[in-house]
């Protein structure tokens, strides 16, 4: 994980705010010999109110938080200053797996078993959920691959841009589908089994609140026919992602 600080904006984060800091998009070592994850930035959004509301009358104290991304697919998010000592600073930066289209193809057999497994256990679908045993959509595509050491964007429509676009008359098993409502961005995908069938995590509204397999034809469950009318793209993974590669994204749209 990434911390992001405007310039000097250090107060209250004790020795975390005191290593040496590099641009944004860079990392360099704390002078202890340790890997720093400080990278300041110039445009960081301000903190959000963290605080949990109370009943009327009592006084609402606002959490402060600083602003972090995953190195893994830079997703960022809010962080409390006082989780910041329930962190260690990473022995080494981050290093991205870069993989072959070859070797992609290679372990879409281990993200394709690691999804079947999910759907085997007690689970139920939870939106922003990326571990077992309860997932969101992209979630569950995220957490598959990666057990396969191929790294994926966060969210679906990032993903859906991440991805090598192809028709649905090329989809092989380990492709990914994608389903959006018309003038919307795409807001759910699922993972290509063969033969049109499919395997996604779905929500309460339309779906089955949690994994199953569906298949791409009009004529599927109520589920099958309801994301079959969101039908939008098709996408093959032939890398894995690196820090940065979707930069020009709005992530917190």
């Amino acid at each position: 994980m990434r911390i992001l600080l405007p310039q000097g904006g250090t107060e209250g984060l004790g020795d975390w705010g005191t290593r040496e800091q590099g641009n944004k998009g860079t990392q360099r070592p704390a002078q202890d010999g340790q890997g720093d994850v400080l990278c300041p930035t110039p445009s960081v959004p301000q903190s959000p109110d963290l605080s949990v509301p109370q009943s009327p009358g009592l006084p609402i104290s606002p959490t402060p938080a600083i602003f972090v991304e995953l190195c893994e697919d830079d997703y960022p998010g809010w962080l409390p200053i006082g989780d910041l000592e329930q962190l260690q600073i990473a022995p080494e930066f981050y290093k991205a797996p870069v993989l072959s289209p070859e070797e992609i193809q290679d372990r879409l057999p281990a993200a394709i078993a690691f999804a079947k497994a999910a759907m085997k256990v007690p689970h139920e679908y939870l939106w922003g959920g990326t571990v077992a045993p309860n997932y969101d959509c992209s979630g569950l595509m995220q957490a598959a691959f990666a057990s396969a050491g191929i790294r994926l964007p966060r969210d679906a429509y990032q993903q859906e841009a991440f991805l090598q676009a192809i028709s649905f008359e090329e989809l092989q098993p380990g492709d990914l589908i994608f389903f959006g409502l018309p003038g919307k961005r795409t807001s759910h995908v699922a993972l290509h089994l063969g033969e049109k069938r499919y395997l996604h995590c779905s929500g309460k509204q339309g779906g089955r609140n949690g994994i199953g397999i569906d298949t791409i034809s009009p004529d599927e469950s109520s589920v099958g026919q309801f994301y079959y009318k969101q039908l939008r793209s098709a996408g093959r993974v032939v890398a894995s992602y690196q820090p940065g590669d979707l930069d020009s994204f709005e992530f917190l749209a």
